[in-house]
């Protein structure tokens, strides 16, 4: 069932920027949303509107299939976590997390024994009990993260905002928050809306991502959807480190041709699948590096090393022929390679299966968005 509603939401400044542009999403309940895109894309302006902090231009945003437009934030049933956690410093932990529930008035009002009852649970579940008595200077990031949950939490809203909560934190922490994050989602049942523009946080937690840029939606789909087959171009470099590769070029009678300044070059070429033979014109080609097999025995190699990136496991192998430039990821790295391309003239050859290739037209868009 359709819980959050966003319909034709625009958002404009009075310098005339143009934050938000005809946003149209359906968020459905007990669903993760991820909003996903580069700084200034306007994803945290779209949070914002919902939460009721940021006036909308245009457009209608209902809860529960009511219009929330001139709501204030108090009676929209929302909790926002925030990058900053905003936590209260003179008041400890447990203070933190009854605060909102000791301001409630009229039907919503707990007594002080189910306030005492409710903060008890909220700190179990997140794992903070122990911690109850300190002070938010005392606190690691992690610590104060899931405070600032739990106060977001604690008035049992039907739906979670998060304003890049995981920004401030190590790479350690921001891996097990994102496992805490997800398992809270599943056990309390909560409509989230997550902001972020950590392309991993949003493949990891999210139902359906949104990729926003410049204030419109590029894509709305399952991450992995998202991922393998993105709308356009956009989509397809945002998500993926490294991004996909990119070719120029031109399809002509179910070959690419690749194109550099307005000339072909025919020492590379690929053959197309059949979905993409139809297809003729300028275009782009794309691949992912995990997708993209070395030929090291090539006898007649196209291109040459130019950088790699030992990650351990892994190593990402960067290539150049001409004016293209592609990646390649090197599963189990043989040191032996290093030695063998790094400052010498060798040369070698790609291979990319047919069921990996994606063609974009002219303008970047998919031609067949799977």
């Amino acid at each position: 069932m359709t819980y959050v509603n966003f319909e034709g939401v625009c958002k404009s400044f009075e310098d005339g920027t143009v934050a938000v542009d005809d946003f149209n999403l359906e968020i459905n309940e007990k669903e993760f949303v991820v909003l996903v895109g580069p700084s200034g894309c306007g994803k945290s302006t779209t949070l914002r509107m919902l939460a009721g902090l940021e006036k909308l231009t245009s457009g209608d945003i209902k809860i529960s299939g009511n219009i929330v437009n001139e709501l204030p934030p108090s009676v929209r049933d929302i909790g926002m976590v925030f990058q900053s956690y905003a936590l209260y410093p003179h008041l400890n932990v447990r203070q933190n997390l009854s605060f909102g529930l000791s301001l409630q008035q009229g039907k919503n009002r707990l007594s002080d024994s189910d306030i005492e009852k409710r903060v008890d649970e909220l700190a179990e579940i997140l794992g903070i009990d122990d911690i109850s008595e300190k002070m938010p200077k005392s606190l690691s990031g992690g610590q104060r993260q899931r405070v600032a949950l739990g106060r977001a939490l604690a008035k049992r809203p039907k739906v979670i905002l998060m304003d890049e909560p995981l920004s401030n934190l190590d790479a350690k922490l921001r891996s097990q928050m994102r496992i805490e994050i997800r398992r809270l989602h599943e056990e309390l049942g909560m409509t989230t809306l997550y902001v972020t523009h950590d392309q991993v946080e949003a493949m990891t937690l999210a139902d359906r991502i949104v990729v926003m840029k410049k204030g419109k939606i590029q894509q709305v789909d399952h991450p992995l959807e998202s991922y393998h087959n993105p709308s356009n171009t956009f989509v397809a470099s945002f998500l993926g480190t490294p991004p996909m590769n990119m070719v120029a070029g031109k399809a002509s009678k179910g070959t690419f041709i690749a194109i550099e300044k307005g000339e072909s070059k025919t020492n590379f070429k690929k053959k197309l699948p059949d979905e993409y033979k139809s297809f003729e014109g300028d275009c782009f080609l794309g691949f992912r590096p995990e997708n993209t097999s070395l030929n090291l025995n090539a006898k007649k190699g196209k291109f040459h090393v130019v950088g790699i990136e030992s990650l351990g496991s892994e190593s990402v192998i960067h290539l150049e022929c001409g004016k293209i430039k592609i990646s390649a990821i090197l599963h189990r790295p043989d040191t032996s390679f290093n030695q063998r391309f790094i400052g010498t003239n060798l040369k070698i050859d790609i291979e990319i299966t047919d069921e990996e290739l994606r063609l974009f037209d002219s303008e970047g868009n998919s031609v067949i968005h799977k």
